[in-house]
């Protein structure tokens, strides 16, 4: 990534989710011009991190048909197998998943991995841990199903945080979504995990940093028979995670 790109990226006109975020740092400075300037400077510093927080840079695709991308921003903590949430109504056995963590300083909208139809939308209520703590499964969440246009099934959960306390979602029941088609956004730190079809083999490991919707994790048409042994699949991060 180049400079400029880089540039684009962290200067990338804001999410609608954070425009009241937005308009509240601006009132604060011009209070502050008014009454005091202490006020006006924390009405700055609101403004560019909201700006910054955001942030809703466009991002391309890979021109592959079979290439299943990230949902998310974010540092990849979770490559193992876990049952979908069952208020999805799915099948429940172990699926692949890939679970990215979003700092407060990554880009939090959400994009759909791969082009589908939406067939469940379901939010439960639940926890704010730490959205990188083992614990954080009982988190508040949004899942999503979504068939995919081969025909598989895979799952969308937007998990909640310790600081993230909303979830937003676009898209509604019945949509056709596009791969890499924003659906959504999580303030504040958070996860988003992605379950994928039956014996898929994930193309991420445990470490690396994803960029939703262009970093690819899986190739669905190359996807071997079957459900990998649980001992192919790490299943813990590694030290400092």
């Amino acid at each position: 990534m180049d400079i400029f790109h880089s540039i684009r990226s962290v200067l990338a006109p804001p999410h609608r989710a954070g425009l009241p975020f937005i308009a509240g740092g601006l009132v604060l400075i011009v209070l502050g011009l008014i009454f005091s300037g202490w006020l006006a400077w924390i009405g700055v510093i609101l403004t560019l991190f909201c700006l910054y927080f955001f942030r809703d840079p466009d991002r391309v695709p890979p021109p592959r048909a079979d290439a299943l991308v990230a949902p998310a921003d974010g540092l990849i903590t979770r490559v193992d197998l876990a049952i979908p949430p069952p208020e999805l109504g799915l099948p429940a056995t172990p699926l692949p998943r890939i679970a990215i963590f979003l700092s407060v300083l990554d880009v939090h909208v959400n994009r759909i991995p791969m082009a589908g139809t939406i067939t469940r939308i379901a939010y439960r209520h639940g926890t704010f841990v730490n959205a990188a703590d083992k614990d954080s499964d009982n988190n508040e969440r949004n899942a999503l199903a979504l068939r995919l246009d081969n025909g598989a099934e895979i799952a969308i959960v937007q998990i909640a945080g310790l600081i993230a306390r909303r979830i937003l979602c676009d898209v509604h029941e019945g949509d056709h979504v596009a791969t890499g088609a924003r659906f959504g956004i999580i303030r504040f730190g958070s996860r988003t995990d992605v379950y994928l079809p039956p014996g898929t083999l994930p193309l991420v490991t445990i470490g690396q940093r994803a960029i939703g919707g262009e970093t690819v994790l899986a190739n669905i048409a190359a996807t071997p028979f079957g459900i990998p042994p649980a001992a192919d699949i790490p299943t813990t991060p590694p030290p400092g995670l």
